[in-house]
């Protein structure tokens, strides 16, 4: 047995060396391994993980200031210090070399380089020289870098002075951040993801398109997350509907436009909670609620024009599936984005659930999401940009069997989705280290790595995934295709099924569609419902 001791604050964190935690005996039997060049990664954000979030000149985030409020996180937790990822980068990426990672995910802070969000009235050097520091390093590691530029971040001063994304003038103050960061850090990174929001997604596109492409030869994506919606009634139109509208409320309404020119009908005909000043006829839910008008906007033909096609990759994060079927919600709800669905979500009690109350292991639904994307988008080249599962906090035990078994399923899932003809180019789980988990705060656990945030040094403890992960990144996927896992079958049986006969009968509601439906508890609660 190998003992891991932390340094006196947590009890003895325990690792055994036997054949339940050895890669190389889970491996399933369809697709062993990826294709050439496949790139495994993994991924962190600033906030998340940084910590230092006053300190060299950084200025204020939308989330220093929600964090900070009392009774918005878990336990009132903050991402004041979190990992300190800020000071032990190197020794992250060193942890990231031994695993032989391929690329890193990680995101730049805003107000890390621009304090006040604008370029034109101070850029922080302090903050380019961390980001130019932790670029270079994994590249002498051989690790390719693939900035994100906004995952939830925003310069305070912007939300407070311009009331943040609802004012379109924000397009042009993240143009010009993003700009900033492809003439800083363009000559290193190839591989740039904006964030969820088409419009201004494809200004920074067109920047780096006009500008830097010629002379940078790199890329710039999107990352959208989307769980997978099956039908609880396979043999029922509405329940079908009901799961088609379900993927598009959570990733057509940022792809559809980004890939086709406009919102999916689903959303134009539900018209869901935007606010407008151009004006499309009420939708259904519009009319409903007395409107004269849709909230959503309309594209003009410039602006489908100027949207469409300004996607180099699409990023995917997917954590998990639910069963939909048809729910109407009383117009009395007001506008409301998920009474604007008309449907409810449902779980199956048999599934998997480590403890978040929101991520349950159904691998069967990521196949069908990437096949999803293919159909619908022109089987554009995909990233996998987050996957993976949580524990709660009070778990101290390394030996994480239900990550292995879920990183398992859902890369097997994937590489039969490669088989499928989905043009997947790269999986990034999620994440490097346990860090603040948003409205969690530290609560939940997505690590690879289990970090003591009570310790103020933050140590780095391997949980049995590291290896695991390890193993399959030295084979480019499942190391032995004749040792087959049963389990691997285990979770699908429910799958395509028609439940007509039994209607939701050993379904259960969803905790998390409950919580939605009580309505938002604030700024991170709003934003995390969209994440997920």
């Amino acid at each position: 047995m190998l003992l891991l001791e932390t340094c006196g604050q947590l009890p003895p964190l325990r690792v055994t060396e036997d054949k339940d935690h050895d890669a190389s005996a889970v491996s399933p039997e369809d697709v062993p391994c990826a294709c050439s060049g496949f790139s495994w990664g993994v991924g962190t954000s600033a906030y998340q993980t940084e910590g230092a979030w006053n300190v060299d000149g950084k200025g204020m985030s939308i989330w220093d200031a929600f964090a900070h409020k009392k009774g918005k996180i878990v336990a009132n937790d903050t991402g004041d210090a979190s990992c300190e990822g800020y000071y032990k980068f190197k020794d992250d990426i060193t942890l990231m070399k031994d695993m032989k990672l391929n690329h890193y995910r990680f995101s730049i802070s805003w107000p890390r380089i621009l304090p006040s969000g604008l370029k034109s009235e101070h850029i922080n050097e302090k903050g380019i020289k961390y980001y130019d520091d932790l670029i270079t390093m994994l590249l002498d590691n051989k690790i390719t870098p693939i900035v994100t530029l906004y995952h939830w971040d925003l310069p305070q001063v912007l939300q407070e002075k311009y009331g943040g994304w609802q004012n379109v003038s924000m397009v042009n103050y993240f143009n010009d951040f993003a700009n900033l960061c492809f003439e800083r850090f363009g000559k290193k990174v190839k591989y740039w993801i904006t964030f969820n929001n088409p419009w201004a997604h494809a200004k920074v596109w067109h920047t780096y398109d006009m500008q830097w492409r010629s002379k940078q030869k790199g890329l710039v994506g999107i990352s959208l997350t989307a769980d997978w919606g099956e039908p609880v009634d396979i043999t029922n139109q509405r329940d079908i509907e009901a799961a088609e509208r379900y993927i598009q409320f959570y990733m057509g309404w940022f792809a559809t436009p980004i890939f086709n020119g406009d919102y999916p009908q689903f959303c134009v005909s539900a018209s869901f909670i935007l606010k407008c000043s151009d004006l499309r006829p009420p939708g259904r839910k519009s009319g409903q609620q007395g409107l004269g008008a849709s909230r959503l906007p309309v594209f003009s033909p410039q602006e489908k024009s100027y949207i469409k096609g300004t996607c180099d990759f699409l990023g995917l994060g997917h954590f998990t599936t639910r069963y939909v079927t048809l729910k109407n919600y009383p117009s009395g709800l007001g506008d409301s984005y998920f009474a604007d669905r008309d449907l409810a979500e449902l779980v199956d009690p048999k599934w998997p659930d480590p403890g978040s109350e929101w991520l349950y292991s159904v691998p069967w639904g990521f196949r069908r999401l990437l096949n999803f994307v293919k159909t619908q988008y022109g089987n554009p080249m995909v990233y996998v940009t987050e996957n993976g599962v949580s524990e709660k906090m009070l778990c101290t035990d390394l030996c994480d069997d239900w990550r292995m078994q879920y990183f398992k399923d859902y890369i097997d899932e994937m590489l039969k989705a490669v088989k499928d003809g989905v043009n997947v180019k790269g999986y990034t789980a999620w994440s490097l280290l346990d860090n603040f988990e948003w409205d969690e705060g530290y609560s939940e656990r997505f690590g690879l790595y289990y970090v003591d945030f009570r310790n103020k040094n933050k140590p780095r403890y391997p949980k049995a995934s590291v290896q695991f992960y390890k193993r399959i990144i030295s084979s480019n996927g499942f190391p032995n295709q004749r040792e087959v896992n049963s389990n691997s079958t285990l979770y699908q049986g429910s799958a395509g099924v028609s439940r007509g006969q039994q209607g939701s009968t050993g379904l259960e509601e969803s905790p998390r569609e409950i919580r939605n439906m009580q309505g938002c508890k604030g700024l991170g609660q709003c934003m995390m419902k969209f994440r997920y």
